[in-house]
């Protein structure tokens, strides 16, 4: 069963907002067993969403479109598509009240026509009220198959799909189902990674597909497969999955879908009832950041600075003033004082500090540009390591802060295991 997304709307093609819905539309129809092989953005124009229907209905059983269903006259996609399935606009009295309550109840202004024209939708189609707006959701059939027309706020899309259309697909289609798997990984590139699971990979079984995708200090690899059977399916996916995590054990930190590394890493801290601060210089506050999204960081995450600045690493921290000026701001001795200084400030078994030049341009201390260290003081010591980043500046900061998450990961997982001896 394959699906195409199609997203109207000019705002989306200028760049002026990020096309989430098409996220979250690929996740939620693949788990019904829908595939999505195409997604595409288009004009509020008559031809180029009716190009864009004609060329989906040739890849695809189902259509979903998002966008252009607002009362203002840029917004033509109800009346192109009315046209298109021949059909005429009718007024439907439900939906008609559904939008005035709407502008008694929430709105500050006085409903205009154009408002009340949204309640004139097709008389053929099946209709699906917009709880949370006055944009309904539209459901046309041609030749068995389906074309559905949805608001593109993302909060009434989202809602559209989970209580009316998805439900109703799954009656309307007979879909396989579609599983995933992914692994996440840390501390390797993929070409790496495929070089030494490539025994394993080469005996995949046929129907089980698989895909690596690298991103900034760290890998994920997906493994799919899709049939009738979901218990089948599953027990040979998860198969699959366990020899692999066999073989990368040294670089394996989870499953997709379950905690991120670094509330792995709060939970190990809590349960060792252990404790961490940062001090991030070329990160500017990303680990901590990354830290304390997640609630509950206050159990472990006593907190951190962002010494961005040489005199803040000597006024702050206490880092000595000669260390600076022998070895450089940018360097291995620099970033385990300042390690080892917020272990004392803040009275922690751990402590991250980093210090580095994310560029664009040579920094104090003639440090080359994606040079960065990173230091972890922990209750037996301190280890300190050096990286080369690139020259691309969002690269380094989002590659250091990933490398700092698997130092300390992997030194944790490394007490832990000590201690267990």
């Amino acid at each position: 069963m394959k699906a195409e997304l199609i997203t109207i709307g000019d705002e989306i093609l200028i760049g002026q907002i990020v096309n989430t819905n098409a996220t979250f539309l690929s996740k939620s129809l693949n788990a019904i067993g829908i595939d999505v092989v195409q997604i595409s953005s288009v004009s509020d124009t008559r031809e180029a969403i009716v190009g864009a229907v004609n060329q989906g209905l040739e890849r695809a059983e189902v259509l979903i479109l998002t966008g252009g269903l607002g009362p203002t006259k840029d917004d033509v996609t109800k009346h192109t598509l009315t046209e298109y399935f021949e059909d005429r606009l009718e007024l439907y009295p439900e939906i008609l009240n559904h939008i005035e309550h709407i502008f008694e109840q929430y709105v500050n202004s006085p409903i205009q026509e154009s408002n009340r024209a949204q309640a004139y939708l097709p008389a053929q189609a099946r209709i699906f009220k917009n709880e949370y707006g006055t944009a309904s959701g539209m459901w046309f059939e041609k030749e068995g198959r389906v074309v559905v027309s949805l608001p593109g706020v993302p909060f009434e899309m989202k809602s559209l799909m989970q209580q009316g259309i998805l439900p109703a697909l799954q009656e309307r289609f007979d879909c396989p189902f579609i599983y995933h798997q992914t692994v996440q990984t840390y501390g390797l590139g993929e070409s790496v990674i495929a070089s030494r699971v490539e025994a394993w990979e080469n005996s995949l079984p046929e129907e089980i597909k698989i895909a690596y995708l690298p991103s900034l200090g760290r890998v994920r690899i997906r493994l799919s497969s899709m049939g009738k059977d979901e218990a089948q399916v599953r027990k040979a996916v998860d198969t699959q999955v366990s020899l692999l995590i066999e073989q990368i054990q040294d670089i394996y930190v989870g499953i997709e879908g379950e905690d991120p590394i670094e509330m792995q890493i709060g939970k190990e801290l809590v349960a060792q009832g252990q404790s961490l601060a940062v001090a991030e210089s070329c990160t500017g506050g990303g680990i901590a950041e990354r830290m304390t999204q997640h609630a509950g960081a206050s159990a472990f995450f006593q907190g951190g600075t962002v010494v961005y600045g040489t005199e803040q690493k000597i006024r702050v921290l206490g880092v000595p003033e000669a260390l600076i000026k022998t070895h450089g701001v940018v360097s291995a001795e620099v970033a385990q004082a300042m390690a080892e200084k917020t272990q004392a400030l803040f009275q922690t078994d751990f402590a991250l500090a980093t210090t580095g030049n994310a560029g664009p341009t040579t920094s104090e201390g003639k440090a080359p540009v994606g040079r960065v260290y990173l230091a972890l003081a922990h209750p037996q010591g301190c280890v300190v390591e050096a990286f080369t980043f690139g020259n691309h500046r969002e690269r380094v900061i989002q590659k250091a802060i990933n490398k700092a998450f698997e130092m300390l990961f992997r030194q944790i997982q490394g007490l832990k295991k000590s201690i267990e001896i």
